[in-house]
């Protein structure tokens, strides 16, 4: 079958032609049916990273992410794999019951149970997020995404619950799970703790920054010197800790005595605004172990008549900073992780004085209910002030932690949780690293970073929205039984109940095993990262489902952006190690965030945050998707509206390609099937030979790149390959042999060699930009074709025919490429447009590969720079050429020549040998008045030129110099040049077909006209005129008036029919 010439005459916009491919694809079914061609590669098993849903619309970092998933499953089903590709949806968690508490207007978590009632506000999440993922699966279709919309994972379902129970168990039974107190970050708006790779956010807040005096017993003015900038943790102080090794001082001032680090001395006072003291003594910090203290709130607060039994100093280095405070650390065992750690060796209590809701409790005496950050440190402060206890008050900026669902300042707090004891597989989690391919290959060691420091698994909180914990304790005697099914709790004399969200989960009891007596289920559910941890399973149906899991496992490939090392790749390892004893992916590639042009993130309080649909409304599909594969994968992409422009104007490069190379085809009735490369390989021109080992290259190269997972690259090549290579060389090198009007053997194997090429760089293209490959596969391949697969994205994907590779000639061709862009830039700056041919370029090569490469494609380079000839010479040829001028240095030639001088001057610049010879020899002897002087290089300044005539380019590959003097013929051609580009734009906008013959009137200047006759027969080729007029039109002919050469110029056309040629 022949080549259609649709592509070229369809000037459609990309919109519409996408809107069609959509409408192809859903009416021919042709996801189904991809999925259903499998191959015979084997299984890849990819893991959808799930997105969450929080919004109905997908931020142009998610677009970003599935684009490239998209990319390379593409990829992948064309290589001939077997492609599991569900997608997925994180759904529970605080950011959608906060969503929901703004619906319903809740001020606080009791307000949930106690307005709403948990089983409607339950429903409404749900509600939420079904809305939310009806939005988000749009957008990724919208963007071309081809992934099982139909069946996607979501972490709501009862089946998934179900699997994550099942872990649960595997950790109860291997001793893993575990209920502990531990001081955790707490939010006091949300209610519940957080764990610490939970506490990622910061904000900059003021606090203040207290130096406390705590009287040291048996003294009266002897003062420990504590520093803190969160007052409210006072009423919970059990003791002071030092630093066994650091020198302390006792310093006195103000007619008391204090116990400061003696490095901070100068600074606390200083602070203070104290500058009458004297150090008094320094000693080891391990004196003051033992020292005991009284508390100055101890009469009122009633946590300190637990506390005050504690109150000494104790060693403990790991909490001593030398750089800031006094080297004396407050600690409160039930508001620091350290205090905590310290205090549990001591067998001190963690007593906590704040409530969830960050309000002071009944164990803080007169500061119950005070907010800790505001309130209490007021109150507490005032008292410190009032009772002599506060040496001095000041004001410190610092970083602190927040909440990330909802902002709110964090507290730290005593809290019983449960945990997975994921510490006692730290080795374990390390060497399943090694078992993992990483890209890039820093990914491996930051994950490495938080393995190393990993710390035990806080998988409870204290919300709604979320996995129930299946955890039932007895009530009679505290027997903890841990479920992993729904059948486990109908064995244990419970029964299904209707969801196994709360709060229906909440309503089931079971038979303790031990004692017969009712159990209850714990009130708390999973963390939300329990949730994506579990996916590699919980997404196959495993348990129940165990066909799925034993053909899939393990995941071949997971990609998310870097934030997932500390988050969802994190928690996979550790649900994988948990559960299964091994790492559950082998490859994981990491991908950077979407910033804006200044590197900032995106976000609407910002001002700069920019929607994915309203690019779209701009831009088609496809520009968005190669705008963002082309970013290099794993480093963050600046978002900027003229890059993406820039790349918008490569696809009207792309579609000119097929138009013209459609238009041609069509119209010489060329026909893959009949003309193979094979056919014409004894006709390949050089410039075949080298577009076809380009091919067989980049095809190759594509492939490496894109099994690295380095998608950046393969897209850069797809962009590079169409745009670079046939568009802007190899169809200038051609366009004339496919101009001629006979079938000649360079036309077909031009034909054939771009049809090759052509045709895989659409296969190639597919999974890059699978709207355009599609449209020109339907309309470019199939027509010649037509028993190629229904759709592109059936296809598989070439191997490079390596004997078609010649690395020496593509070398070549990229010296003589640079070379021509040399050269077509010194014709701009001599504004001499290529259209106007030139006798020659000269070219000094700087070494024999370009020599060798000059010489071999001279007739190709001429061609290119539309020189009649090039030639290869010596820099010395050049240099002869140069022109060279003296100016006199007058700091050296007044000294030397005195009275002379100004005659030395005028005999240098009348001689035309002196500034070459000076520069060959160093020096030149001259005679002036009768007396021979030696002018030596330090004398003059030279400097050289080429002649007008000669356009020259210093390059790294030589000197190139064009001869810009133009023979009378030479002038001539350009004159007709620019004359028959003229009448091909009328022929265009008058929208006559390519093989339409014309007649054509020329009337205007006289030397116009003159060139034209000369050449009549080129012109009457280039612009298919049967006749050419040299008057003006007829009637009813419209002419159009025009400029060539500041001349005059007025052209009619009109076209001839065929029986009238």
């Amino acid at each position: 079958m022949k080549v259609s010439g649709l592509l070229a005459s369809d000037n459609r916009p990309q919109h519409e032609i996408e809107s069609w491919v959509f409408s192809f694809w859903d009416k021919n079914n042709i996801y189904h049916k991809m999925k259903s061609s499998r191959g015979n590669k084997g299984k890849l098993y990819f893991l959808d990273g799930p997105p969450y849903a929080s919004a109905s619309s997908i931020h142009l970092g998610t677009a970003w992410n599935k684009v490239l998933k998209d990319a390379l499953l593409r990829y992948y089903r064309m290589l001939g794999y077997d492609v599991w590709d569900k997608p997925g949806y994180d759904t529970h968690g605080l950011p959608i019951e906060i969503l929901v508490e703004k619906m319903y207007n809740i001020k606080n978590k009791k307000e949930i149970e106690t307005s709403v009632g948990i089983e409607r506000f339950v429903n409404t999440c749900l509600d939420v997020v079904e809305n939310n993922i009806k939005g988000m699966t749009e957008n990724f279709k919208q963007l071309g995404v081809f992934m099982d919309w139909e069946n996607p994972y979501v972490t709501y379902s009862d089946d998934y619950i179900e699997s994550g129970w099942y872990l649960f168990k595997v950790a109860h039974d291997k001793g893993l799970l575990y209920r502990s107190q531990r001081v955790l970050h707490w939010c006091p708006r949300c209610e519940t703790t957080l764990a610490d790779y939970e506490v990622s956010e910061y904000t900059e807040l003021e606090d203040p920054s207290i130096y406390v005096k705590f009287r040291v017993k048996g003294s009266d003015n002897l003062y420990l010197l504590i520093w803190t900038t969160t007052p409210w943790t006072l009423p919970a102080n059990a003791f002071v800790m030092a630093h066994p090794d650091m020198e302390y001082a006792e310093v006195e001032a103000n007619g008391e005595r204090y116990v400061i680090l003696s490095s901070r001395v100068e600074a606390v006072m200083g602070e203070a605004g104290v500058t009458n003291y004297r150090v008094v003594r320094t000693f080891k910090g391990s004196e003051l172990e033992g020292l005991e203290y009284a508390h100055p709130l101890e009469d009122i607060v009633p946590a300190q008549s637990v506390l005050k039994k504690y109150h000494r100093v104790v060693m403990a280095p790991e909490a001593v900073v030398a750089t800031e405070g006094t080297g004396l650390v407050h600690s409160a065992p039930g508001h620091g992780d350290i205090d905590f750690e310290v205090g549990s060796k001591l067998g001190v209590p963690p007593i906590s004085v704040v409530d969830n809701q960050g309000r002071l409790t009944e164990d803080a005496g007169k500061y119950k209910g005070l907010y800790f950050r505001t309130e209490a440190n007021e109150a507490i402060i005032n008292d410190l002030r009032s009772r002599g206890a506060l040496f001095h008050i000041g004001k410190v900026r610092h970083r602190y932690p927040i909440c990330w669902r909802c902002k709110t300042p964090l507290v730290l707090k005593t809290t019983e949780q449960w945990f997975i004891g994921v510490s006692k597989l730290r080795q374990e989690l390390l060497r399943q690293l090694d078992n993992v391919e990483w890209v890039p290959s820093w990914a491996k060691s930051r994950i490495a970073s938080l393995v190393t420091n990993i710390e035990d698994w806080v998988v409870s909180r204290q919300r709604y929205w979320g996995i129930p914990l299946p955890i039932w304790v007895c009530n009679n005697c505290g027997h903890v039984e841990v479920v992993g099914s729904v059948d486990d709790v109908v064995r244990l004399g419970g029964r299904r109940p209707e969801h196994l969200h709360r709060p229906w989960i909440d309503e089931i009891t079971l038979r303790c095993p031990k004692c017969g007596g009712v159990m209850t289920r714990v009130p708390d559910v999973a963390d939300v990262w329990f949730d994506s941890g579990i996916a590699f399973y919980a997404s196959l149906g495993f348990p129940r489902n165990k066909e799925a899991f034993n053909r899939l496992m393990p995941v071949d490939l997971v990609l998310e952006g870097h934030d997932q090392l500390r988050g969802w790749f994190f928690s996979l390892l550790r649900s994988g190690v948990i559960g299964f004893g091994s790492a559950p992916y082998r490859r994981v590639l990491v991908h950077g965030f979407v910033l804006d042009e200044q590197g900032r993130e995106m976000h609407k309080s910002l001002g700069n945050y920019v929607a994915v649909e309203d690019i779209l409304k701009k831009y088609p599909r496809d520009v968005l998707r190669l705008y963002l594969l082309r970013n290099t994968t794993w480093e963050d992409l600046r978002f900027s509206w003229h890059n993406i422009d820039v790349t918008a104007r490569d696809f009207t490069i792309m579609r000119n390609v097929y138009a013209f190379a459609s238009m041609y085809m069509s119209l010489d009735g060329f026909d893959p099937k009949a003309v193979t490369l094979d056919s014409v390989r004894d006709h390949l021109e050089v410039e075949d030979r080298w577009l076809l080992s380009r091919l067989n290259s980049y095809l190759d190269e594509y492939r490496k790149r894109l099994d690295k997972l380095e998608v950046h690259e393969a897209a850069r090549i797809v962009r590079d390959f169409i745009v670079e290579d046939i568009s802007r060389w190899y169809l200038r090198l051609i366009r004339r042999r496919v101009w001629e009007e006979s079938d000649t053997p360079s036309k077909r194997a031009a034909y054939a060699t771009l049809y090759a090429a052509l045709k895989t760089w659409i296969l190639m293209a597919a999974p890059i930009m699978p709207f355009l490959s599609e449209y020109l596969y339907q309309n470019f391949i199939r027509p010649a074709e037509p028993d190629m697969p229904e759709s592109v994205h059936m296809t598989r994907l070439p191997e490079p025919d390596f004997s078609l590779i010649n690395k020496d000639l593509e070398d070549k061709m990229e010296i003589v490429r640079k070379i021509t862009e040399y050269a077509l830039s010194a014709r701009m700056k001599g504004g001499i447009k290529l259209r106007r041919p030139l006798k020659t370029l000269y070219i000094s090569p700087s070494s024999q590969v370009v020599q060798d490469a000059v010489k071999e494609l001279q007739g190709l380079l001429a061609q290119a720079v539309n020189v009649k000839e090039v030639k290869v010479v010596s820099s010395e040829l050049l240099n002869e050429l140069r022109e060279y001028s003296l100016e006199p240095e007058f700091s050296t030639m007044g000294p030397d020549f005195k009275k002379l001088t100004p005659a030395v001057i005028k005999a240098l610049q009348s001689d035309a040998m002196a500034a070459r010879e000076i520069l060959q020899k160093g020096f030149y002897d001259i005679t002036v008045n009768g007396q021979t002087v030696r002018v030596e290089r330090r004398h003059v300044r030279i400097t050289a030129k080429y002649p007008d005539w000669l356009l020259a380019e210093e390059t790294p590959y030589g000197t190139i110099a064009l001869d810009r003097r133009i023979s009378e013929q030479e002038a001539l051609e350009g004159t007709v040049r620019e004359i028959i580009r003229r009448v091909q734009y009328m022929r265009k906008q008058a929208g006559l077909s390519v093989d339409a013959y014309i007649e054509l009137w020329i009337n205007g200047d006289e030397e116009l006209l003159a060139a034209t006759k000369v050449l009549e027969d080129y012109v009457k080729s280039e612009t298919r005129a049967a006749a050419i007029h040299y008057d003006s039109p007829p009637e009813g002919v419209k002419s159009s008036e025009w400029e060539v050469d500041e001349k005059r110029l007025s052209l009619a056309i009109r076209e001839v029919k065929r029986n009238q040629q």
